[in-house]
């Protein structure tokens, strides 16, 4: 993945939706974890956003603005976005 970018409809304290980014992120880790690669993701983030993606999504600073989500941190968003009945 590259930059995560919310539509301006979508941002701010007046946003329409919440979790879009976390939901997005967690398709890929599904995709990727289908596709036999462990879901391992990684992404270049906004600098101001560095310590709100280590947070919500667990993600990891490899160095700079490239993160990274691991295996632990992909299951427990698909286990958050896409709950099986």
């Amino acid at each position: 993945m590259d930059l995560l970018e919310n539509a301006p409809f979508n941002l701010g304290s007046n946003k329409l939706y919440e979790g879009v980014a976390g939901n997005l992120v967690a398709y890929v880790c599904k995709t990727s974890f289908e596709n036999g690669f462990e879901s391992y993701v990684s992404f270049t983030a906004k600098t101001r956003l560095i310590a709100h993606y280590q947070k919500t999504l667990n993600a990891i600073v490899l160095g700079g603005q490239l993160m990274i989500i691991n295996t632990l941190a992909a299951n427990i968003l698909i286990d958050k976005y896409f709950k099986i009945a």
